[in-house]
């Protein structure tokens, strides 16, 4: 991963922010080169038509992790699935022996009205499932060996939309969980 420079690899999409000095201090850097080295593997250019389901950013100081929630609960759930689990354990098992920092655990979704299915169960808004997402991987990340007292979860629902809900892609880029380390300190 470059200092600064966007590059693609198996789907998964690093970026540094340009144009901001980058002085995140040495466990933010390594926590972010560990995290990218864990989810890319052997580094192979992915195709420009595919849609990143992982993200990582830096930004001034602090580092976002972004998830696909298809990647980690079934349609209209918020029960992490399998996969789910093996995609947060890779980065709470970097994470969790030296945290220091606080992380915060945002959910998002699309503007798809809730169903019945999840309305029986008590979800009425998109805000509730996504707070019930922010919390299912915080108490996953938790078990995994995170600091309880440096992580909180925060559901925000359809706010802060990343694309268009007007189609299918847009919608799935909307339905995410990002994952924010706060620098030392923050």
């Amino acid at each position: 991963m470059g200092a600064c420079g966007d590059e693609q690899w198996e789907g998964l999409n690093v970026s540094a922010d340009r144009g901001r000095a980058m002085r995140p201090s040495l466990v933010l850097a390594t926590f972010a080169t560990s995290v990218a080295a864990l989810l890319l593997g052997p580094a192979a250019v992915a195709h420009a038509d595919e849609t990143p389901q992982e993200t990582i950013s830096r930004l001034q100081g602090a580092i976002k992790y972004t998830v696909d929630s298809d990647l980690l609960f079934p349609p209209g759930g918020w029960q992490m699935s399998a996969s789910g689990k093996q995609v947060i354990a890779r980065m709470a098992s970097k994470l969790a022996p030296g945290q220091q920092n606080k992380l915060l655990v945002a959910g998002y979704t699309d503007n798809a009205p809730i169903g019945p299915a999840l309305r029986r169960q008590g979800v009425t808004s998109n805000e509730i499932l996504s707070q019930k997402r922010a919390d299912s991987v915080m108490q996953f990340l938790i078990s995994q060996g995170v600091r309880p007292e440096l992580v909180s979860a925060h559901g925000y629902g359809e706010a802060d939309p990343v694309a268009s809900n007007n189609t299918a892609a847009g919608r799935s880029q909307n339905r995410r969980v990002e994952l924010t380390l706060a620098p030392t300190g923050g």
